[in-house]
């Protein structure tokens, strides 16, 4: 398949695949910038964690998810060795967005400072399929095993 990816900096690292398996492919940082209350700066400093609202990495890319697929946005395993999580746990790309491909970090622990730097790998991106749903609305679903059994129902 296909994909246009678009370089918004002259600098921007275009995604590559880790080895010929991997699912994802690598996404890098040109920028970063912190956003703490009330400012914006593109250095890390220690502030409290109540005051860091997230650190933004810029890719400095845009792309054109294909019609009828989604960009899925999932942080590196490389994200065990730092403390930050991805902001929005998976983040999604519609195939309408043409703005800049952008990973938004939560820190774990107030005085860390592992973050991530600019030119390294910062995230992976999955483009899937998707099927366009007709929801019926039904007085009745099909029985099966499990039921209505949640959280850990199935770990028994």
């Amino acid at each position: 398949m296909k994909v246009k990816i678009k370089k918004l900096h002259k600098d921007a690292t275009i995604p590559t695949y880790g080895t010929d398996f991997s699912a994802g492919l690598d996404f890098t940082a040109l920028n970063v910038k912190c956003h703490y209350n009330d400012d914006v700066s593109d250095v890390y400093t220690h502030y409290s964690m109540s005051e860091l609202k997230y650190i933004e990495y810029g890719t400095g890319l845009s792309i054109e998810i294909p019609s009828g697929h989604v960009g899925l946005i999932f942080p590196r395993s490389s994200i065990t060795n730092k403390n930050l999580i991805l902001g929005n746990s998976v983040g999604v790309i519609d195939s309408d967005y043409r703005g800049e491909v952008k990973f938004r970090f939560k820190k774990t622990k107030q005085y860390a400072t592992d973050e991530y730097k600019v030119g390294e790998k910062i995230g992976q991106l999955l483009i899937i399929p998707i099927p366009k749903i007709e929801l019926e609305v039904v007085e009745e679903l099909s029985d099966t095993e499990r039921g209505t059994g949640a959280y850990g129902s199935t770990g028994k």
